[in-house]
């Protein structure tokens, strides 16, 4: 095994990524939906769209995936029933 070689990916990798800092706000935002609600299935898609664009901002994303019986919205609209 060519540790070096291994080595030299993993840097590349990163770099294509965006550098650390972007890797940093893809670990904290994961963490973000590995431990919010929804079921199994649900953080994964979440996690899956997350890790689309490496360090997107994750204001653009919502805090957890809406429910596959709950329509995507504002909570306080659907409790008005506007």
């Amino acid at each position: 095994m060519d540790l070096k070689r291994l080595s030299d990916k993993a840097k590349d990798l990163v770099e294509k990524r965006g550098g650390t800092d972007s890797l940093k706000r893809d670990a904290e935002e994961l963490r973000k939906i590995a431990g919010g609600k929804g079921s199994l299935g649900d953080k994964a898609k979440a996690a899956k769209e997350a890790l689309t664009k490496p360090g997107a901002d994750e204001s653009a994303r919502p805090e957890s995936p809406p429910k596959a019986d709950e329509p995507a919205g504002d909570p306080a609209t659907k409790a008005s029933g506007t």
